[in-house]
């Protein structure tokens, strides 16, 4: 026994010692792709000498002599730092993601090989301007240069994640970096989705669509046929379908994930100290690494400072010395799809105005890792490419014999909005920035702009012209053959909204309507927000001047207009009703949730019960409104909809019928349903969180999840590389922290939010502030990996100057980068 027992030590002492020793290996090679920022290396690609100088937080401040010399070591830079992520997105825009996950990614790839974006991008790079030219090869330079490096010095092959993976790495190219830029525009649009949403809706007939998917409640709804009125063909009643997303990595936004941001700005005479002031905070989904990184060229025009995205060479959202910049999504409506008709005797050609027509027709084939390549023939017609039904639920609302086809800005390959966005970092007014914007087609972006004189707000992007008599307006799926509605181009670039100097002396924008123009004049039927922009107009005009600390707190706010405008409509016949109710029964612990309710001010703090309440009620409440009319559909719907609720609870247009539910013999009314969904939520709440309703906390279950795509799913590694932070605000705060949606366990996580903030300020440049939700590294051993991630969440930001001597003074590190053809 006494033997056995030695041999059993002995074996638990060789276990534990081979997974110390197995783990030092692991981080041992992982570890081999940190970068040294201190280093020296002669590279090819220079013209001269170059320092890229790291600070504390690890933002690269780039000095040199010429233009194409600071985006070669952009480009190393963001290699050095994001090598995994870069090549992550070439890979998706270009449906090659299979070729390292196996076929559980090989939906995206056939999607996007269908797209044919990157085809776009190759063919866009001999649209761009002389100045861009140079400045994309060069920095397609500097990541290659990163690459020879990394191989040369076997430096882990440049990123932990790549030991997983025997892809090779390919070098960058001009391409790629207009690739990424159209792989934003993707995860930027949704118009595509709302359309089929809308379509389906309509045919469930009694007019459901006009109150669940309202235009913006400033503007008279348009009258609309049913969808099925227009394809005899077509079955009535809704059609069912499968629920599943387009994949993994697919870039392509879930309904109410679409980019969203906040951009204002104040001329000098709105400004206590005398200057111009800019706050930007752009949404996306949140990763880890972050998408956003920030960094400082010094051009030959002067320095640029702020985010930037690895995979191009610019500084999206900024300022240099003179100009500041920030973007919003402007929620362009630039899709169309289109049902083509088959010919009944030929099914390769499809109807045209002028009779059938071939389609053009390619066969591509995707390799998949562990599995036999797969071969697809790509299609397209005079409108778009054609998409399967697989695809957006498209097949519910494609008739019998036919086909739908993708009409997008992004598809033009004469694509000149890399050049635009270029020399947009090189303006120094407001009428430069105008007219950089000019250059820009796709994704349509609001920029807002501060110079020291004054202010603009202005949509830049391609709006598609549409023909008075297009049958859908544009908003839903519409018979292709038909030439009325085809593009009949695009609106001239001064007919886009712009807004400079009001007198008012302040632009904002929310992802908000901008200007109300009759069809087929307007710029959207839906946008992005109807909400925030309540908040932030309210904000900016209680105050007469406002200062870069006024600015900064209106980012932060937390306060939902939503709830504010909802509880009091919802809960009107609640409030303070009915005999007080014994401690410990369902009752009493309504009128305890109704009675913090009452007296909450809307603050959605991740410290407080209230905004927990009121979203699990809100919640339940639009399920049982909707459920039985819309069917299956109504997990499409799994995100509050603040302007459906107020038409049902004020009875526009007789909206108050969804509170009924139909299968019922008696007729609910609105409060009947308010009451029993409040109840449900509090009873589900319960179970997760005990009775007690004091006790619960909003910020247990907003969670900022930010989580590596690929290590973040590996049971252990999970727990080093995922981020997760208990987060304030909501899906309609100011400081946005959209939540995931839907019913299950994690529903009210932060999963969308502000990875990057900055607050200019021209009355004292230097300081201005910024910040990233991550670090600024990929790399999971990095100490850069995560450490901006708590200023972020707490709300703070660090300080970027232009000035060199304060970058150099703050710097930790700096790599010196000599042309190869430099003496010793």
């Amino acid at each position: 026994m006494y033997k056995a027992f030695r041999w059993g030590v002995r074996l638990v002492l060789a276990a534990i010692i081979g997974i110390f020793l197995m783990g030092a290996l692991v981080w041992f090679f992982a570890s081999r792709s940190l970068p040294d920022y201190n280093a020296t290396y002669k590279v090819e690609g220079l013209q001269a000498p170059v320092e890229i100088v790291r600070n504390t937080e690890d933002v690269p401040h780039i000095f040199g002599q010429d233009d194409p010399d600071m985006f070669f070591a952009l480009g190393l830079a963001h290699a050095q730092d994001r090598l995994w992520q870069m090549l992550l997105l070439r890979r998706t825009v270009q449906g090659r993601l299979s070729e390292m996950f196996g076929t559980k990614t090989l939906k995206t790839d056939e999607l996007m090989r269908r797209l044919g974006l990157y085809d776009a991008a190759v063919s866009s790079v001999s649209a761009q301007d002389d100045y861009t030219k140079a400045a994309l090869e060069a920095y397609a330079r500097g990541i290659n240069q990163w690459i020879e490096i990394v191989n040369k010095g076997a430096m882990g092959r440049g990123a932990p994640e790549f030991f997983l993976f025997d892809a090779k790495i390919s070098y960058w190219t001009p391409a790629d970096s207009l690739a990424i830029l159209k792989l934003m525009a993707v995860q930027l649009s949704s118009q595509l989705q709302d359309e089929v949403l809308r379509a389906r809706v309509s045919m469930l007939g009694q007019g459901w669509v006009n109150d669940i998917m309202p235009d913006d409640p400033q503007q008279a709804v348009a009258t609309l046929p049913a969808y099925a009125s227009l394809f005899q063909s077509m079955p009535r009643g809704i059609q069912t379908a499968s629920n599943a997303s387009e994949g993994p990595f697919s870039p392509f936004p879930e309904r109410g994930m679409a980019g969203a941001s906040n951009a204002w700005a104040a001329a000098p005479d709105r400004s206590a100290a005398g200057g111009s002031l800019l706050a930007n905070d752009p949404h996306l989904g949140l990763t880890a690494p972050s998408i956003w990184y920030l960094a400082r060229l010094q051009l030959q025009g002067g320095g640029v400072i702020g985010g930037t995205i690895p995979g191009m060479p610019l500084v999206l959202s900024g300022r240099n010395k003179d100009l500041g910049w920030g973007l919003t999504t402007a929620y362009v409506d630039d899709q169309d799809l289109y049902i083509e008709q088959l010919d009944p005797k030929d099914p390769t050609q499809y109807r045209t105005p002028d009779g059938f027509k071939k389609f053009r027709s390619k066969r591509v084939i995707i390799n998949v890792k562990d599995a036999k390549p797969v071969t697809i023939t790509l299609r397209w017609t005079d409108n778009g490419p054609v998409l399967p039904g697989s695809h957006f639920d498209l097949a519910t609302v494609t008739p019998p014999n036919s086909v739908v086809s993708l009409a997008w800005t992004a598809f033009d390959s004469h694509d000149t909005s890399m050049s635009g966005a270029m020399a947009l970092m090189r303006a120094h007014s407001i009428a430069d920035g105008v007219k950089a914007a000019s250059e820009v087609v796709v994704p349509a972006q609001n920029i807002t702009m501060a110079d020291k004189t004054g202010v603009a707000l202005m949509t830049a992007g391609r709006i598609p012209l549409r023909d008075p008599a297009n049958v859908t307006q544009g908003r839903m799926p519409s018979p292709g053959w038909e030439p009325q509605n085809r593009w009949q181009g695009y609106l001239p670039f001064k007919d886009n909204p712009q807004f400079i100097d009001p007198k008012g002396g302040i632009v904002l924008n929310t992802n908000n309507k901008t200007v109300d123009r009759p069809f087929p004049y307007n710029v959207s039927f839906h946008w992005g927000d109807t909400q925030r922009i309540q908040r932030l107009s309210k904000l900016l005009g209680e105050r007469e001047v406002h200062s870069r600390d006024s600015f900064i707190a209106a980012q932060l706010d937390t306060v939902s207009p939503a709830a504010r405008g909802l509880l009091p409509l919802v809960g009107a016949n609640l409030w303070f009703t009915g005999d007080p109710a014994p401690d410990g029964t369902p009752e009493r612990q309504r009128q305890r949730a109704l009675e913090l309710l009452a007296s909450w001010d809307g603050e959605m703090s991740e410290h407080l019960p209230e905004p927990l309440i009121y979203a699990a009620w809100m919640r339940e409440l639009q399920t049982r409104l909707i459920r039985d009319e819309l069917g299956p559909l109504a997990k499409k719907f799994d995100h509050l909809e603040p302007d459906f609720i107020e038409r049902v609870f004020r009875n526009t247009d007789g909206a108050s019928r969804w509170c009924d539910i139909l299968q019922s013999a008696p007729k609910e009314t609105c409060t009947d349903i308010a009451r029993q969904s409040l109840d449900a939520a509090l009873l589900d709440l319960s179970k997760k969180y005990g009775p007690n309703v004091e006790s619960w906390r909003w910020g247990d279950v907003h969670i900022a999840e930010q989580d590596h795509p690929v290590l973040g799913k590996v049971p252990g590694l999970k727990w080093f590389v995922n981020i997760r932070q208990s987060t304030s605000g909501g899906d309609f705060t100011l400081m946005r922290g959209k939540t995931r949606g839907g019913d299950g366990p994690d529903a009210f996580a932060n999963v969308h939010a502000a990875g990057y903030r900055e607050v200019l300020d021209f009355a004292d440049p230097d300081s201005s502030v910024f910040i990233i939700s991550t670090g600024q590294s990929g790399h999971p051993l990095s100490s850069h990996y995560d450490d901006l991630s708590e200023l972020w969440r707490s709300g703070e930001y660090i300080p970027m100057s232009l000035d060199p001597a304060l970058a150099r003074a703050a710097a930790v590190g700096t790599t010196h980068l000599i042309p190869q053809t430099a003496k010793e």
